[in-house]
């Protein structure tokens, strides 16, 4: 899933988080944000 920017990617894994419906869409984005090497969230 490279079509997504890494900023685009954080943004949609918050919102799907705060949103809470889809758990499988969840855990492809933490997947992909995890391969990338990214944090959701601010430090």
């Amino acid at each position: 899933m490279k079509i997504m920017s890494n900023e685009l990617l954080v943004a949609a894994y918050r919102d799907a988080e705060k949103k809470g419906q889809d758990r499988e869409w969840i855990k492809l984005l933490k997947s992909e944000i995890t391969k990338r090497g990214l944090n959701p969230y601010k430090n």
